[in-house]
């Protein structure tokens, strides 16, 4: 009985979240490693040891009327199957249950947004709502909402409440996190649908990251500190493809220079984190610099994805060929046995033809330090573009 009621909740709660809607949207992220999973060898298809079964397994899944991604379906209900094998405390089991149900509920209400850009805002929920870290949180998000960017917050008061106050509800996702001590979502985002109910810090700390086209830090607490690190860290290790990180305080503070001393003082020269590593994040003067750092990221670069060793970078205008010599020259030293150089779509990426019309830089870089790739980024940004009107040079890219 515990092996087939997993796998009806495999059924009814993965299988729908995997057909995302809108899927011609130039801004869909479908996966928020940039193709990293993709990249990792590959295994065969798992098998539950039983062909029969397997077959069966199969003939379920048609059965229910899946058309996307039914091997996938089929592989997590054999890993079901062998969870129930597995004699495991009920504890366990109701962790990965649990943890299935809150992923495929954020994935299905995220679905539905997929053609907004959005930046999560992270900040202390205990800061008075009249602070000055707050009343900046709301301008950045009224500044963003008036960029097309709809915000993310972890749902509760202070800097996150203060941020969905600048983005309105109809522009705000909450993602609250259940505690042991009353948790009740800030009086913007509370009864709205896009606030989703979490249990797990490590479902929710997944959604915040997965979702995102943009991080901005406030001050905060342990919550912030956690937040923070985790997307950095995550960054750094090429877990999850490169966003604007931004550091924004009150006019006048201190709180994000006197962390950046830290991190110089005891991460950087005692060689815990390399000098790269602090590329990935930046400490904005003001609400309206940090406005421009995340806006400006996504001018010329649009998104990214690895193929193979190769990384394609998708961009909204081609760069003129002086552009892509400097390229060249300035990060020599990033790519292994190759050049940059400025291509159309690759025959890999059929699978994504909403972006088959954006030109694309492609190199094959050392996948060591990625604070090197947001420097690329910003050059990329930085660069001279090809004029529309000038369609002869546009013809022989």
């Amino acid at each position: 009985m515990r092996e087939v009621r997993i796998v009806c909740v495999l059924l009814t709660s993965l299988q729908r979240s995997i057909q995302l809607p809108n899927l011609e949207s130039a801004l869909l992220v479908q996966d928020f490693t940039a193709g990293g999973i993709n990249a990792l060898p590959s295994h065969p298809r798992h098998s539950s040891g039983d062909p029969a079964l397997d077959q069966s397994i199969k003939e379920l899944v048609a059965k229910n009327g899946c058309t996307t991604s039914c091997d996938l379906i089929e592989e997590m209900i054999t890993t079901a199957l062998k969870i129930g094998r597995d004699n495991l405390s009920v504890a366990d089991l109701k962790l990965f249950n649990r943890s299935l149900k809150e992923l495929r509920q954020a994935a299905n209400m995220f679905a539905r947004y997929r053609d907004h850009r959005k930046v999560v805002v992270f900040g202390s929920a205990r800061t008075p709502a009249d602070d000055p870290e707050s009343l900046a949180a709301e301008e950045f998000a009224r500044k963003m909402r008036e960029h097309d960017y709809m915000i993310i917050t972890g749902g509760g008061d202070g800097i996150m409440g203060a941020a969905q106050k600048g983005a309105g509800r109809e522009n705000s996702f909450g993602l609250n996190i259940r505690l042991p001590f009353e948790q009740r979502a800030n009086e913007t985002i509370h009864g709205d649908r896009k606030l989703i109910n979490f249990n797990y810090f490590f479902t929710r700390k997944l959604n915040f990251v997965k979702e995102t086209h943009g991080v901005a830090l406030f001050p905060g607490g342990f919550g912030t500190m956690d937040e923070g690190f985790e997307v950095l860290t995550l960054m750094q290790t090429g877990k999850a493809r490169i966003i604007p990180v931004v550091l924004v305080d009150k006019p006048g503070g201190t709180y994000w220079k006197t962390w950046q001393a830290f991190l110089s003082e005891y991460l950087l020269n005692r060689g815990f984190v390399s000098e790269e590593d602090l590329y990935l994040f930046r400490t904005a003067e003001n609400v309206d610099d940090a406005v421009r750092e995340i806006v400006d990221f996504y001018r010329v670069f649009h998104s990214y994805r690895w193929v193979g060793a190769q990384l394609v970078i998708r961009i909204t205008k081609a760069l003129t060929p002086a552009a892509l010599r400097e390229l060249n020259a300035t990060f020599a030293g990033l790519c292994v046995e190759c050049q940059i150089e400025q291509t159309k779509a690759l025959a890999e990426e059929s699978n994504e033809p909403e972006l088959g019309e954006l030109p694309r830089i492609v190199l094959m870089p050392n996948r060591r330090n990625f604070g090197i790739l947001r420097k690329l980024i910003d050059s990329i940004n930085q660069a001279e573009t090809i004029k529309p009107a000038d369609e002869a040079v546009a013809r022989e890219i």
